[in-house]
């Protein structure tokens, strides 16, 4: 007589669970999936042009210089000017830059590595106004009045940032510094290449080609921005 009743419990015992696409609300699947596009859309330009090196070279390999895998973003950090004033690193925006990093005294061996982004620059052509030249300084070292004026004709962007912040943005291998390679950085702020600091006449030509190869992968997304 007693075994219908147990039955009865069991049946009532029993329920269903949800279904995998029933736990999330629809709200939240959106939410998701509306972050997911603007991640995308925030890297697409630097996916493509990557996308772009590689499938147009299919070795994968820069003509002379290294390509920084993953590339390296730009800090949040403060930059000062050689007359005193302060502005946000982030302001280095908006323009191919190619990157010298070296102490104020700036001897020889430095400003020769100047000139070579001086040149390298004036080597693209109509391309050149994509493309800044940036001297970082890594020390509170005195920069000679002469050295600083004639950077200023050029339109060389010279800045002051602390090594930590450089450190944080440019990727140095083991055991090499600095002043060993000149830093190619897209115009979102990765640093991605690295070309050697010193250049005889057949490596400028192919630091160019790579340059190049930059400028024609990213042209459907970037144009020149800040002068």
């Amino acid at each position: 007589m007693s075994q219908p009743l147990r039955d009865e419990l069991l049946d009532l015992t029993v329920v269903s669970l949800p279904s995998p696409g029933q736990a999330l609300a629809p709200e939240l699947v959106r939410s998701r999936l509306k972050l997911m596009a603007i991640v995308l859309i925030c890297s697409l330009p630097v996916i493509l042009t990557y996308l772009a090196f590689y499938v147009m070279r299919p070795q994968g390999k820069a003509a002379v210089g290294d390509l920084i895998v993953p590339a390296r973003a730009l800090p949040v950090a403060m930059a000062t000017r050689l007359d005193g004033s302060t502005l946000p690193l982030a302001n280095l925006k908006a323009q191919w830059l190619l990157v010298k990093v070296d102490g104020g005294a700036c001897v020889q061996d430095c400003q020769k590595q100047l000139l070579m982004l001086r040149q390298l620059r004036l080597m693209l052509g109509k391309s050149m106004d994509r493309v800044d030249w940036v001297w970082l300084i890594n020390d509170q070292a005195a920069v000679d009045a002469t050295l600083s004026d004639g950077l200023q004709k050029d339109h060389a962007t010279v800045l002051r940032v602390a090594p930590e912040a450089l450190t944080a943005w440019l990727a140095v291998p083991d055991g090499k510094r600095f002043q060993d390679a000149i830093y190619v950085v897209d115009p979102m702020g990765n640093a991605m290449m690295r070309l050697p600091a010193v250049l005889d006449s057949t490596a400028a030509n192919r630091a160019k080609q790579d340059l190049e190869h930059l400028l024609r992968a990213s042209a459907a997304w970037d144009a020149p921005g800040r002068k």
